[in-house]
């Protein structure tokens, strides 16, 4: 929050830490409000998983690709809605009442979803639970920034990505567990609903955060909250701080005609907020992240593992690193910064998916022949294969690719051996298996499988601890104070729109032009938003909020981001 200039460093991890036992009310208002992270997390990360069941339970979803990228991405629209809208709520009724209404949408969504007897219905409840998603996304970050002291705001915020990806996690081990219950899917998506009723009673007894109740007028309460948040020689400063900077905010809003959209780009220090944060979130996006947490499953198969259960089984410790890379997050923002860590982290990812292109390349042109011998030993040809004027020419990519009526029964002796190009159906699938056989409708067998997985697991841990949180904590600190709900809505907004683009379009993509070259389209994003970090994306490192505005508006373009410049008013004067 607001206050005098500290300086951030590996000591503001130790700060954090220590919280615990001296004070641990600024803990319980950021975990509080990080539990909406976790939905968010859940949310997003347990449809990849319930989606391998689904198929099993509407055949219509398991034969139609647009169909299952529609339960994937009706929630991202939903998101979109719920972003936009959140930045109006944020500032109009509070962070707190956003945050309770995104639990009740989040809770309305999980008992649809869960008793849904049609992709229609189940598609209902991913739009409801996408607005609490993206309610929550804004909300709760926005929240836990300004109920934090300075040192610690950068890892108190990278809390709320930790528990994002924990609750991606937590999405994975649920999957697990409910494999073999009855009713699989449904366990799945509808145990979301508890956290949401824990989070939803827990917020009801915390406070508005103190800068919401000084912009509306109650003082006395903000007061309270800062005594609590700050040690008694820090707190009179930061109520007077906090004081004049919202009286100046609400003089300038007084004295001004009402905020339009137009009127804020025209705003030097809003345009260039705007010009990193949203940047930042369309990149977050378009670098591949949520193709990975949201068909990470569907992946695995195409890279050569054909069980559900294998296939959830290696998600899982994606997922976990996940997770891990929001420690290490935690760990580094105030330490080394937010620019040098996303460039770290983007550095990585190009890394990782030149990996995932070249696997996924040697896997489709390599994948096991199709024998003759093998599929007459069943009968149920593969109508495509058996009408093929060069059937001897067939591998198991093209049986696959030739409809979404063909599956392929791998050699009992082999996986990699010339295998059966056959009928894709239950009868079959029960056939194929009966004789200790695998059987693939969405990837073939490759002696490269295990190189996929540890290019997901690179990707991960290099996007995690950098591209996965610093865009939420930039958002929640670089916009001027006057418009930083409206601003974190759009930038939240664009974030899902983006998030929307790439849900919607991976899996088409993957049936028309292939794995590996999805991958490379990817990395091609990944440099852009290197350049543009280097561009256009400013140090916020250990800035209070009143600082950032006037680094903004000195802030001129820097392309040697390693260098202090000492007009820019990127960085602060260094201590001596």
């Amino acid at each position: 929050m607001e206050g005098g200039v500290p300086e951030a460093d590996i000591s503001a991890f130790r700060e954090c830490l220590s919280l615990s036992w001296k004070n641990p009310y600024v803990l319980r208002l950021a975990f509080s409000a990080g539990i909406g992270g976790l939905l968010f997390g859940y949310d997003t990360g347990v449809i990849s998983g319930a989606l391998l069941y689904i198929r099993d339970d509407f055949k219509e979803v398991d034969r139609k690709t647009w169909l299952q990228e529609a339960i994937v991405s009706m929630a991202l629209a939903g998101a979109i809605i719920g972003a936009a809208v959140g930045g109006w709520i944020n500032d109009r009724f509070g962070r707190k009442k956003a945050i309770l209404i995104a639990d009740t949408l989040f809770f309305i969504g999980s008992a649809i979803m869960a008793s849904a007897m049609s992709p229609s219905i189940l598609i209902l409840g991913r739009v409801f639970v996408g607005l609490g998603v993206g309610m929550a996304s804004m909300a709760s970050p926005l929240y836990i920034s300004e109920a934090s002291p300075t040192r610690v705001r950068g890892a108190l915020v990278s809390l709320n990505g930790f528990l994002i990806t924990g609750g991606q996690f937590l999405s994975y081990l649920i999957n697990l567990a409910f494999t073999k219950v009855p009713g699989t899917w449904r366990w799945m998506l509808g145990v979301a609903a508890v956290p949401a009723l824990l989070q939803f009673t827990l917020m009801i007894m915390l406070p508005e955060s103190p800068r919401w109740l000084f912009r509306k007028g109650k003082e006395e309460e903000a007061k309270a909250l800062l005594r609590r948040i700050y040690s008694p020689e820090e707190a009179e400063a930061e109520i007077n701080t906090l004081k004049e900077s919202v009286e100046l905010e609400i003089k300038e809003s007084e004295s001004s005609d009402k905020a339009s959209i137009i009127k804020m780009l025209k705003t030097k220090t809003v345009r260039r907020g705007l010009y990193a944060g949203m940047g930042l979130q369309i990149f977050q996006q378009f670098v591949g992240i949520n193709t990975v947490m949201y068909y990470s499953p569907a992946i695995i198969q195409l890279a050569g593992f054909a069980s559900n259960q294998t296939a959830l089984l290696l998600s899982l410790v994606t997922s976990g690193l996940n997770a891990f890379g929001s420690i290490l997050s935690i760990y580094f923002i105030d330490k080394t910064g937010r620019k040098k860590l996303l460039l770290f982290s983007l550095s990585g990812v190009v890394l990782s998916l030149v990996v995932l292109t070249v696997v996924f390349h040697e896997s489709s042109t390599h994948s096991p022949m199709i024998s003759a011998i093998e599929t007459s030993h069943f009968n149920n040809t593969c109508t495509d294969y058996s009408t093929s004027l060069n059937p001897g020419g067939w591998d198991c990519m093209k049986c696959l690719k030739a409809s979404p009526d063909c599956g392929f029964c791998a050699s009992g002796a082999n996986k990699l051996l010339p295998g059966a190009c056959l009928i894709s159906n239950d009868t079959t699938k029960d056939e194929c298996h009966k004789e200790h056989r695998l059987w693939y409708t969405r990837g073939c067998p490759s002696k490269y499988g295990w190189l996929a997985i540890i290019g997901l697991a690179l990707y991960i841990i290099f996007f995690s601890p950098g591209m996965g949180t610093v865009p939420w904590v930039v958002n929640s600190e670089i916009y001027p104070l006057r418009y930083r709900g409206i601003c974190g809505g759009m930038a939240s907004t664009s974030n899902w729109v983006s998030n929307l683009i790439v849900a919607q379009s991976f899996l088409s993509l993957t049936e028309a032009i292939g794995v590996s070259w999805t991958f490379m389209i990817f990395i091609f994003i990944t440099v852009a938003a290197i350049v543009f970090v280097i561009i256009f994306v400013p140090e916020t490192k250990g800035l209070p909020m009143e600082e950032v505005e006037n680094m903004l508006e000195r802030r001129s373009l820097n392309f040697k981001f390693w260098q202090r410049s000492s007009d820019s008013g990127e960085v602060l004067t260094q201590k001596t």
